[in-house]
Protein backbone atom coordinates (compact mmCIF):
# COMPACT_ATOMS: atom_id res chain seq x y z
CA UNK A 1 0.00 0.00 0.00
CA UNK A 2 1.35 3.33 -0.80
CA UNK A 3 2.21 5.83 2.57
CA UNK A 4 1.74 8.81 3.56
CA UNK A 5 3.75 10.99 5.93
CA UNK A 6 1.49 13.23 7.92
CA UNK A 7 2.92 16.57 9.82
CA UNK A 8 1.68 18.20 12.83
CA UNK A 9 1.74 17.63 16.26
CA UNK A 10 -1.26 16.60 18.95
CA UNK A 11 -0.65 17.71 22.58
CA UNK A 12 -2.51 15.82 25.18
CA UNK A 13 -6.52 14.43 24.74
CA UNK A 14 -7.75 18.07 24.97
CA UNK A 15 -5.60 19.87 21.42
CA UNK A 16 -8.45 20.64 19.47
CA UNK A 17 -7.04 19.38 16.52
CA UNK A 18 -7.29 16.04 17.66
CA UNK A 19 -11.18 15.52 16.42
CA UNK A 20 -9.94 16.31 12.61
CA UNK A 21 -6.93 14.53 12.50
CA UNK A 22 -8.83 11.29 13.48
CA UNK A 23 -10.89 11.76 11.54
CA UNK A 24 -7.99 12.68 8.98
CA UNK A 25 -6.90 9.10 9.98
CA UNK A 26 -9.41 7.16 9.92
CA UNK A 27 -10.39 8.77 5.84
CA UNK A 28 -6.49 7.87 4.80
CA UNK A 29 -6.63 4.02 6.04
CA UNK A 30 -9.82 3.58 4.58
CA UNK A 31 -8.60 4.88 0.97
CA UNK A 32 -5.72 2.31 1.18
CA UNK A 33 -2.93 4.41 2.50
CA UNK A 34 -0.27 3.02 5.51
CA UNK A 35 0.43 6.14 7.85
CA UNK A 36 3.40 7.16 8.86
CA UNK A 37 4.21 9.93 12.03
CA UNK A 38 0.63 9.16 12.80
CA UNK A 39 0.55 10.65 16.10
CA UNK A 40 2.75 13.65 15.34
CA UNK A 41 5.68 12.55 17.52
CA UNK A 42 8.47 12.08 14.84
CA UNK A 43 11.46 14.22 14.67
CA UNK A 44 12.62 15.71 11.22
CA UNK A 45 16.15 16.79 11.15
CA UNK A 46 18.39 18.33 7.89
CA UNK A 47 20.40 15.05 8.23
CA UNK A 48 17.07 12.75 8.09
CA UNK A 49 14.59 14.66 5.91
CA UNK A 50 15.49 13.16 2.82
CA UNK A 51 15.36 9.75 3.63
CA UNK A 52 11.85 10.15 4.85
CA UNK A 53 10.96 11.74 1.81
CA UNK A 54 11.70 8.56 -0.01
CA UNK A 55 10.19 6.72 2.41
CA UNK A 56 6.69 8.42 1.62
CA UNK A 57 4.44 8.27 -1.51
CA UNK A 58 2.78 11.37 0.02
CA UNK A 59 2.47 14.06 2.15
CA UNK A 60 -0.41 15.65 4.26
CA UNK A 61 0.06 18.95 6.33
CA UNK A 62 -2.57 19.47 9.33
CA UNK A 63 -3.84 22.32 10.63
CA UNK A 64 -2.28 24.70 13.25
CA UNK A 65 0.96 24.77 11.12
CA UNK A 66 4.50 25.77 13.22
CA UNK A 67 7.57 26.64 11.86
CA UNK A 68 8.79 23.77 11.42
CA UNK A 69 5.46 22.33 9.64
CA UNK A 70 6.07 25.05 7.49
CA UNK A 71 10.03 24.14 6.97
CA UNK A 72 8.78 20.88 5.71
CA UNK A 73 6.25 21.73 3.27
CA UNK A 74 8.38 24.73 1.59
CA UNK A 75 11.62 22.11 1.50
CA UNK A 76 8.97 20.38 -0.42
CA UNK A 77 7.94 22.64 -2.92
CA UNK A 78 11.73 23.28 -3.41
CA UNK A 79 12.16 20.08 -4.46
CA UNK A 80 9.80 20.04 -7.22
CA UNK A 81 11.11 23.05 -8.20
CA UNK A 82 14.64 21.51 -8.61
CA UNK A 83 12.87 18.33 -9.72
CA UNK A 84 13.76 16.23 -7.01
CA UNK A 85 13.86 12.35 -8.34
CA UNK A 86 13.04 11.30 -4.67
CA UNK A 87 9.81 13.12 -5.01
CA UNK A 88 8.73 12.38 -8.82
CA UNK A 89 4.44 11.78 -8.60
CA UNK A 90 4.52 12.58 -5.04
CA UNK A 91 1.14 14.37 -4.27
CA UNK A 92 1.36 16.96 -1.18
CA UNK A 93 -2.11 18.65 -0.25
CA UNK A 94 -2.49 20.79 3.58
CA UNK A 95 -5.55 21.09 5.29
CA UNK A 96 -5.58 24.67 6.03
CA UNK A 97 -9.27 25.07 7.49
CA UNK A 98 -8.27 26.88 10.51
CA UNK A 99 -6.10 29.15 7.71
CA UNK A 100 -2.85 29.18 10.01
CA UNK A 101 -0.79 28.00 6.41
CA UNK A 102 -2.05 31.41 4.91
CA UNK A 103 0.94 33.80 6.21
CA UNK A 104 3.36 31.35 4.17
CA UNK A 105 0.70 31.16 0.86
CA UNK A 106 0.88 35.17 1.01
CA UNK A 107 5.00 34.62 0.92
CA UNK A 108 5.00 32.67 -1.94
CA UNK A 109 2.45 34.71 -3.80
CA UNK A 110 4.65 37.58 -3.27
CA UNK A 111 7.63 36.04 -4.18
CA UNK A 112 6.29 34.90 -7.38
CA UNK A 113 4.95 38.51 -8.27
CA UNK A 114 8.47 39.53 -7.46
CA UNK A 115 10.05 37.04 -10.12
CA UNK A 116 11.71 34.87 -8.15
CA UNK A 117 9.47 31.89 -8.32
CA UNK A 118 8.04 31.21 -11.76
CA UNK A 119 6.16 27.56 -10.97
CA UNK A 120 2.42 28.07 -9.48
CA UNK A 121 2.50 27.07 -5.60
CA UNK A 122 -1.05 26.05 -5.73
CA UNK A 123 -0.72 23.47 -8.33
CA UNK A 124 2.26 21.87 -6.10
CA UNK A 125 1.08 22.69 -2.68
CA UNK A 126 -2.64 21.53 -2.55
CA UNK A 127 -5.02 22.90 -0.33
CA UNK A 128 -8.25 21.25 1.20
CA UNK A 129 -10.80 22.59 3.84
CA UNK A 130 -11.69 19.20 5.07
CA UNK A 131 -10.40 15.93 5.60
CA UNK A 132 -12.53 14.47 2.81
CA UNK A 133 -10.74 16.68 0.68
CA UNK A 134 -7.37 16.09 1.17
CA UNK A 135 -8.38 12.47 0.48
CA UNK A 136 -10.00 13.54 -2.91
CA UNK A 137 -6.81 15.63 -3.86
CA UNK A 138 -4.54 13.01 -3.13
CA UNK A 139 -6.21 10.55 -5.27
CA UNK A 140 -6.95 13.20 -8.50
CA UNK A 141 -2.95 13.62 -8.02
CA UNK A 142 -2.00 9.55 -7.75
CA UNK A 143 -4.00 9.12 -10.89
CA UNK A 144 -3.10 12.44 -12.98
CA UNK A 145 0.49 13.46 -11.94
CA UNK A 146 2.00 16.69 -10.73
CA UNK A 147 2.90 19.67 -13.22
CA UNK A 148 5.87 19.94 -15.08
CA UNK A 149 8.25 22.63 -13.42
CA UNK A 150 9.55 23.70 -16.46
CA UNK A 151 12.93 23.50 -15.72
CA UNK A 152 15.97 22.41 -18.32
CA UNK A 153 18.97 21.21 -18.31
CA UNK A 154 22.00 23.39 -18.74
CA UNK A 155 24.87 21.95 -17.82
CA UNK A 156 26.01 18.34 -18.07
CA UNK A 157 30.03 18.15 -17.90
CA UNK A 158 31.80 16.27 -15.45
CA UNK A 159 31.63 18.36 -11.98
CA UNK A 160 34.95 19.77 -10.84
CA UNK A 161 36.23 22.45 -8.90
CA UNK A 162 38.93 23.58 -7.33
CA UNK A 163 39.66 22.85 -2.94
CA UNK A 164 41.71 25.55 -2.12
CA UNK A 165 42.28 26.46 1.70
CA UNK A 166 41.29 29.88 3.17
CA UNK A 167 43.59 32.16 3.43
CA UNK A 168 45.46 32.50 6.66
CA UNK A 169 44.39 36.10 7.18
CA UNK A 170 40.44 35.47 6.63
CA UNK A 171 38.03 36.91 9.28
CA UNK A 172 35.46 34.44 8.54
CA UNK A 173 32.62 33.23 6.53
CA UNK A 174 29.47 34.94 5.67
CA UNK A 175 27.06 32.78 3.97
CA UNK A 176 24.58 34.38 1.26
CA UNK A 177 21.09 32.59 0.65
CA UNK A 178 19.89 34.32 -2.15
CA UNK A 179 17.80 33.95 -6.24
CA UNK A 180 19.66 31.76 -8.83
CA UNK A 181 16.96 32.93 -11.01
CA UNK A 182 16.38 36.38 -10.21
CA UNK A 183 18.40 38.47 -13.39
CA UNK A 184 16.91 42.44 -12.72
CA UNK A 185 20.10 44.06 -13.25
CA UNK A 186 19.93 46.34 -9.92
CA UNK A 187 19.60 42.92 -7.79
CA UNK A 188 22.50 41.11 -9.60
CA UNK A 189 24.62 44.51 -9.18
CA UNK A 190 23.50 44.72 -5.33
CA UNK A 191 24.75 41.05 -5.73
CA UNK A 192 28.36 41.63 -7.05
CA UNK A 193 28.66 44.46 -4.57
CA UNK A 194 28.08 42.40 -1.44
CA UNK A 195 30.38 39.44 -3.01
CA UNK A 196 33.22 42.70 -3.62
CA UNK A 197 32.22 43.46 0.43
CA UNK A 198 33.27 40.50 1.77
CA UNK A 199 36.40 39.83 0.12
CA UNK A 200 37.65 43.45 0.67
CA UNK A 201 36.83 42.99 4.29
CA UNK A 202 39.15 39.29 4.70
CA UNK A 203 35.71 37.26 4.44
CA UNK A 204 34.91 34.15 2.65
CA UNK A 205 31.68 33.79 0.41
CA UNK A 206 29.87 30.65 1.39
CA UNK A 207 26.56 30.37 -1.21
CA UNK A 208 25.19 27.97 -3.06
CA UNK A 209 27.15 27.50 -5.74
CA UNK A 210 24.51 28.47 -8.66
CA UNK A 211 25.92 30.46 -11.78
CA UNK A 212 23.34 31.96 -12.50
CA UNK A 213 20.95 34.90 -11.38
CA UNK A 214 22.32 36.73 -7.50
CA UNK A 215 24.29 33.77 -6.61
CA UNK A 216 26.06 33.85 -9.33
CA UNK A 217 26.61 37.13 -8.96
CA UNK A 218 27.65 36.87 -5.52
CA UNK A 219 30.62 34.81 -6.02
CA UNK A 220 31.29 36.66 -9.51
CA UNK A 221 31.49 39.92 -7.15
CA UNK A 222 34.05 38.00 -4.27
CA UNK A 223 36.13 36.20 -7.41
CA UNK A 224 36.76 38.97 -9.04
CA UNK A 225 37.89 40.81 -6.01
CA UNK A 226 40.19 38.01 -4.88
CA UNK A 227 37.89 36.69 -2.04
CA UNK A 228 37.56 33.19 -0.86
CA UNK A 229 34.70 31.17 -1.99
CA UNK A 230 32.66 28.42 -1.34
CA UNK A 231 29.84 26.78 -2.09
CA UNK A 232 27.31 23.36 -1.38
CA UNK A 233 25.33 22.13 -4.50
CA UNK A 234 23.45 18.91 -5.34
CA UNK A 235 24.03 17.14 -8.78
CA UNK A 236 20.46 17.18 -9.93
CA UNK A 237 20.64 21.32 -9.14
CA UNK A 238 24.09 21.52 -10.72
CA UNK A 239 22.23 20.15 -13.81
CA UNK A 240 19.75 23.07 -14.12
CA UNK A 241 21.90 25.70 -12.64
CA UNK A 242 25.76 25.26 -12.97
CA UNK A 243 28.36 26.02 -11.20
CA UNK A 244 30.19 29.33 -11.16
CA UNK A 245 33.76 29.77 -12.34
CA UNK A 246 36.49 30.78 -10.10
CA UNK A 247 35.09 28.76 -6.62
CA UNK A 248 37.57 27.90 -4.27
CA UNK A 249 35.77 25.27 -2.69
CA UNK A 250 32.65 22.77 -3.51
CA UNK A 251 30.99 20.77 -0.77
CA UNK A 252 29.33 18.38 -3.47
CA UNK A 253 26.30 16.80 -1.18
CA UNK A 254 23.51 14.19 -2.19
CA UNK A 255 20.47 16.44 -1.37
CA UNK A 256 19.22 19.90 -0.34
CA UNK A 257 18.89 19.82 2.87
CA UNK A 258 22.72 18.14 3.85
CA UNK A 259 23.40 20.82 1.53
CA UNK A 260 22.09 23.44 3.97
CA UNK A 261 23.67 21.71 7.02
CA UNK A 262 27.36 22.04 5.25
CA UNK A 263 26.30 25.88 4.48
CA UNK A 264 25.12 26.54 8.07
CA UNK A 265 28.50 24.84 9.83
CA UNK A 266 30.99 26.57 7.43
CA UNK A 267 29.74 30.28 8.33
CA UNK A 268 29.98 32.53 10.97
CA UNK A 269 27.19 35.07 9.76
CA UNK A 270 24.04 34.82 7.05
CA UNK A 271 22.50 37.33 4.86
CA UNK A 272 19.47 36.70 3.11
CA UNK A 273 19.07 38.09 -0.25
CA UNK A 274 16.43 38.89 -2.19
CA UNK A 275 15.53 34.93 -3.31
CA UNK A 276 12.77 32.52 -3.75
CA UNK A 277 11.17 29.78 -1.96
CA UNK A 278 14.61 28.27 -1.63
CA UNK A 279 15.83 30.96 0.33
CA UNK A 280 12.72 31.24 2.63
CA UNK A 281 13.76 27.15 3.55
CA UNK A 282 17.03 28.10 4.49
CA UNK A 283 15.66 31.03 6.55
CA UNK A 284 13.45 29.15 8.28
CA UNK A 285 15.93 25.94 8.78
CA UNK A 286 18.28 28.71 10.48
CA UNK A 287 15.24 30.06 13.01
CA UNK A 288 14.81 26.19 13.91
CA UNK A 289 18.18 25.33 14.39
CA UNK A 290 18.53 28.59 16.75
CA UNK A 291 15.34 27.89 18.43
CA UNK A 292 16.55 24.34 19.21
CA UNK A 293 20.19 25.72 20.42
CA UNK A 294 21.59 24.20 18.49
CA UNK A 295 25.35 24.50 18.30
CA UNK A 296 25.86 25.49 14.78
CA UNK A 297 24.13 28.40 15.41
CA UNK A 298 25.61 29.99 17.78
CA UNK A 299 27.36 33.24 17.84
CA UNK A 300 26.46 33.17 14.28
CA UNK A 301 23.73 36.64 13.12
CA UNK A 302 21.16 36.64 10.48
CA UNK A 303 20.55 39.74 8.43
CA UNK A 304 17.57 40.02 6.32
CA UNK A 305 17.51 42.57 2.95
CA UNK A 306 14.40 43.81 2.79
CA UNK A 307 15.23 45.81 0.02
CA UNK A 308 12.74 48.19 -1.51
CA UNK A 309 12.70 47.93 -5.17
CA UNK A 310 11.84 50.75 -8.14
CA UNK A 311 8.90 51.32 -6.36
CA UNK A 312 9.19 51.34 -2.55
CA UNK A 313 7.89 47.64 -2.64
CA UNK A 314 9.95 45.83 0.10
CA UNK A 315 11.37 41.94 -0.65
CA UNK A 316 11.19 40.61 2.71
CA UNK A 317 8.22 42.27 4.14
CA UNK A 318 5.80 39.43 4.30
CA UNK A 319 8.11 37.10 5.49
CA UNK A 320 9.32 38.95 7.95
CA UNK A 321 5.54 39.62 8.87
CA UNK A 322 5.44 35.63 9.35
CA UNK A 323 8.40 35.32 11.14
CA UNK A 324 7.09 38.02 14.10
CA UNK A 325 4.22 35.39 15.12
CA UNK A 326 7.08 32.62 15.35
CA UNK A 327 10.74 34.44 16.25
CA UNK A 328 11.57 37.08 18.76
CA UNK A 329 12.45 40.75 17.77
CA UNK A 330 16.70 40.05 18.60
CA UNK A 331 16.67 36.62 16.77
CA UNK A 332 17.21 38.23 13.31
CA UNK A 333 18.32 41.79 12.03
CA UNK A 334 16.89 43.40 9.11
CA UNK A 335 18.63 46.06 6.32
CA UNK A 336 17.15 47.99 4.04
CA UNK A 337 21.17 49.17 2.05
CA UNK A 338 24.45 47.23 1.64
CA UNK A 339 25.93 50.30 3.53
CA UNK A 340 23.59 48.31 6.75
CA UNK A 341 24.46 45.01 6.14
CA UNK A 342 28.37 45.82 6.27
CA UNK A 343 27.55 48.02 9.17
CA UNK A 344 25.83 44.95 10.92
CA UNK A 345 28.39 42.45 10.04
CA UNK A 346 30.92 44.76 11.62
CA UNK A 347 28.96 44.44 14.32
CA UNK A 348 28.05 41.38 14.91
CA UNK A 349 31.10 39.44 13.73
CA UNK A 350 33.85 41.81 14.19
CA UNK A 351 34.85 42.39 10.08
Amino acid sequence: MPTVRLSGKVIGPDDARRPIRAKLLFLLFNSGWDIYNSNGDQTVTLSNIEKKLIESDAFVFTPGASLNDMFQAVSIFVGYQTVDPNLQGKPTVILNDDHSWDPLFRVLAHLREMGTIKQDYREFLLTGESPEEVVASLAEVRAEGLPDAGREKIASKPITAADVDPPADLRGNVCVFCSASLEDPAYVADGEALGRLLAENQMGCVSGAGSSGIMGAVVRGSVQAGGWTAGSNVPHIIELEGLPDGLSRLWLQPDIYTRMEVMIENSDAFVIFPGGSGSVQELFALMILRHQKNPAMEGKPIIVFNRPDANGVSFWSPLIELLSHYCEKDEFDTATSLDEIKSLLLEKVGI
